[in-house]
This record gives C-alpha cells, structure tokens and sequence, in this order.
C-alpha cells in the first residue's frame, strides 16, 4: 500500500477525498475540530455511544455533511506514540470488513513526530497482513491501497521521515514474519539461504552461503553437531551491506536459524511441537533488519550472520553427554540436545570477531525459561556492557517493541561447570534463560555484545497463530544509531 502525507487543517477533516477516515483523539476531542465531525462526535459522547477511555471506538457510516462514506473514531487516551499506535491500529481494524480502499489518518489535538508516523505505518502493516502462500482458500485480506496521514504543516518534515522510516520497518516485518509463518518443508536452511541471496540481489549486497564443507573448514563443530542428525544440509549465510566508510567498525547481527526442532535426541512433548518452524524467528528477524537498514540507504556497515539447521533424531543425532569442540577451541558437553540454539549461535559468535565489529547483537527464539520470566511482552535483553544496553533500550522503546534488561553476575555461571568439558550446554531449570546467556558470553569477550531472547516474542499461540515479525523494529532503531 501506498503511504504519504498530506497537509490539512483541522476544520477541513470533512472535506478530504478518501472513502475513509480515521480520526483519532487522545482523552478528549480537539476544540479546533469544526463541525460537523466535532458535532457528530459531542452528539455520540452526549447520547453515551463513545466514552472518552483508551481502545473505545465508534464507527459511523455516511454521516451527514461528511465527505468520507465510514468515520471511524477512535481514542488513544493520551498523545504518545505507543498510544496512538493502538488506537490507529483499533480504528483501521474497525475498516477490515469494508470497502473502503483509499483511508486518511488525523489526530487533531495530537502533535504529531516521527514516532506517530512510523508507528501509524506498522500498525497499518500488522492490520492488513494476510499468510496465503500455503493457504489458496484463504479469504483475501482488506488491503487497502493507499493511507494518508493528515498533518499540520509543521509536522511535514518529521511525518514524511517517520512515513519513510515506517515503510522499511514494516516491509521488513512482514518478510520476517512470511519467513517465520512458512512451515517447515518449504522453510529449509537451503530456501534460506535462497532468500538471503535473492535480498543480495535486491539490495546489491554482498551475501555468501556456506554449505557443509566449508562450515567443516571453519571448524564449526558446535554448529554442525546440531545439524548432523538431519538429512537437510545446514547453510551459515554471510551477508553485509557497506553503507559507510570501510574504515568504520561494522555492527554485527546473529541470527538462530534452527527451521525446525524437534529437541534431538532430548525430544520435545508433542503438543505444540508444530510452532517449532518458528525456531528460525532470529535468522528472519536479522535478515527482515538487513532489507530495512539497505532499504534507508544508511550510512552504516552492518554484517548479517545466520546459522541454520534443522535439530532432528536420528541415528547420527548426537547424544546427551557427547563433547564437541567449538570454533573457538572450547569444548562443550551437550547435556540436552533441546539447548540447541546456544550450540550454532556460540560458533557464529567466534565467527563474527573477523569483523572487528563495533557491537554484535545475537537474535534467538533461546529459552521457555524467558517466557515464563517476562511473558509475550518484553523481549528478554541481556548484555554486560551498560552502554549497549542503554542504546538496546533506547532503541526498543522508539520502536514500541519492548525489551527488559536481565541480570548476568558472574554467579551464574557456576551453573555450566563440566567434569569433562570446558562447559555445558545447560545449567538446569533454575534462571534458565540467564545461563544460556551466560554460556553465549563466553564466546564474546573481544567485542561489545548483547543477546535478545526473543522466544515470548517472535511468534503467538492460539486463534492468531502466527510470527509477529519482531524485534526487527528495535534492530533496526539500534543498527540505525551507529549511522553517521
């Protein structure tokens, strides 16, 4: 869909040329508004059909003296971005049974920044996005072709860059989330890697995919115990876009690409076992941030590093109690074959020091243990370096796509002592998602780092089913703040 702005004044809302408007007011309607939407909207809180609460809506068809055929009012409850991007996305959904194609978005009593902007796009993304590429009986979704976000015209310039800004965040949600929601016959470590190519192309980057015998070349033996109990080949997809000067350090993102897992020969119970195709969320959130950061043109290095594999049983599976030696010399007992994630992530981690990165950042759907300790909301953050924290925090809370600091004190780390190796793989139940956390710092000690656990984020259970296409708002708020 098209997205734009468009300079109006408050009292001329009723007189814009779209089939739609949605109108949306914080905790009470602007005085600037003229009639006969501010009539329409005191008659409707007068008569007790619209409250002046967040989330309440009221939708009006063909009202007298209005231009637009559907109004749909709807209240954030106050003016920050977060807020208005529900109440957008509420009133939007109010039109996903219409016909309406051409829809305008005002916030009179709103002064709207870069943040309402952007935040407007995504919520038009997310009401709009349909999966069909498995599902030909899917009823079409209501697209529609074009939005057009009201401003006044001091707000232009900051509009038309979070318009901008908006655009290459949602375009790389939704690849992210296509990416995850594809099941896990069509989802291989080799479409992958088709897909990283076919981003190399788009983008002019340049992208490497390794298969097997190169990644034995690297000496990525943590990577490929994972990967050798399946009959799918594993890839390690390297890819970077040059948006700065060479001299200027890169920012790394690692993405866990597991495309199913089935938790080896520690199997995992199988209810729910299917929504494991959305184990490879972190590979698909990495490669949705490369298209948004290459889409903006920044002035920045970012390198995207994705190993990908499928975690099976079989007969060369390896076993609980096996020790594999990583690319980084260190040797690990594999305790549960489930930990799989930490396993592939720890190599690409060793790997990503050739880049003498300025930060590296590692996205994976890790632990259950993180959702039961923060839930659907908050990705889980975890970094010893207050200063990348600050700016993966900063960077979460621009792009309403949260994310909440975890510990890693030293103590923690008891947890991964071996008798014959130089770690386990896990630390038992205890402050599971901390400890394999801890297990991925040992593989960075010569750069900056953070690690984003995503596995309460990247996906929904039940009715919605489906990837969310996070946290590649906060990716690439944090990538874009090393653009000079």
């Amino acid at each position: 869909m098209d997205f734009k702005h468009q300079i109006t004044a408050s009292a001329g809302l009723a007189e814009t040329d779209v089939d739609a408007l949605v109108l949306v007011i914080a905790d009470r309607p602007d005085p600037g508004l003229a009639a006969p939407l501010a009539t329409l909207i005191a008659n409707a809180i007068s008569e007790g059909d619209l409250l002046l609460k967040k989330g309440k809506l009221l939708y009006l068809h063909q009202p007298a003296g209005v231009t637009q055929r559907r109004v749909v009012v709807s209240v954030a409850g106050d003016a920050s971005p977060k807020s208005f991007k529900a109440a957008v996305a509420s009133g939007l959904g109010a039109l996903k049974s219409s016909a309406a194609r051409t829809v305008g978005i005002a916030a009179p009593g709103i002064a709207l920044g870069a943040g309402h902007a952007e935040a407007a796009v995504v919520a038009a993304a997310d009401v709009s996005y349909l999966y069909t590429h498995t599902k030909p009986s899917a009823t079409p979704g209501w697209t529609p072709t074009s939005i057009t976000l009201f401003c006044q015209r001091s707000e232009a310039k900051p509009v038309q860059q979070g318009l901008r800004q908006g655009s290459a965040v949602a375009a790389g949600m939704t690849m992210a989330r296509e990416f995850g929601n594809r099941p896990g016959n069509v989802c291989t470590p080799t479409w992958l890697g088709q897909q990283a190519k076919k981003l190399g192309k788009q983008f002019d980057l340049e992208v490497d995919v390794l298969d097997r015998k190169e990644i034995e070349k690297l000496g990525m033996g943590s990577f490929l115990a994972v990967a050798q109990g399946s009959d799918e080949p594993p890839r390690f997809i390297v890819a970077r876009y040059d948006g700065a000067a060479k001299s200027k350090a890169p920012v790394v993102l690692v993405g866990k690409g597991i495309t199913f897992d089935t938790g080896g020969i520690s199997l995992k119970p199988g209810a729910e076992m299917d929504e494991m195709k959305f184990d490879m969320c972190g590979a698909a959130s990495v490669l949705g941030t490369l298209a948004a950061v290459a889409s903006l043109k920044a002035r920045v290095n970012l390198v995207v590093l994705v190993p990908t594999c499928d975690n099976m049983p079989s007969g060369r599976a390896v076993k609980p109690g096996d020790v594999v030696t990583s690319m980084s010399g260190q040797t690990i007992e594999i305790l549960n074959t489930d930990a799989e994630g930490r396993l592939i992530l720890c190599d690409a981690l060793t790997y990503a020091e050739r880049f003498k990165p300025a930060v590296v950042v590692d996205v994976a759907t890790l632990t259950g243990a993180c959702v039961i300790a923060l839930g659907h909301h908050h990705s889980g953050l975890f970094s010893a370096d207050d200063a990348v924290a600050a700016q993966m925090i900063a960077a979460s809370q621009t792009a309403l796509d949260p994310c909440w600091r975890m510990p890693l004190d030293e103590e923690y780390d008891e947890a991964l002592k071996s008798n014959f190796a130089d770690m386990g793989n896990v630390g038992g139940r205890p402050g599971g998602a901390i400890t394999a956390a801890m297990f991925l710092r040992r593989y960075t000690a010569k750069y900056p780092w953070a690690h984003l656990d995503i596995a309460g984020t990247a996906w929904k259970s039940g009715a919605n089913k489906g990837a969310t296409g996070r946290p590649v708002g906060l990716l690439t708020h944090f990538v874009l703040g090393y653009a000079r």
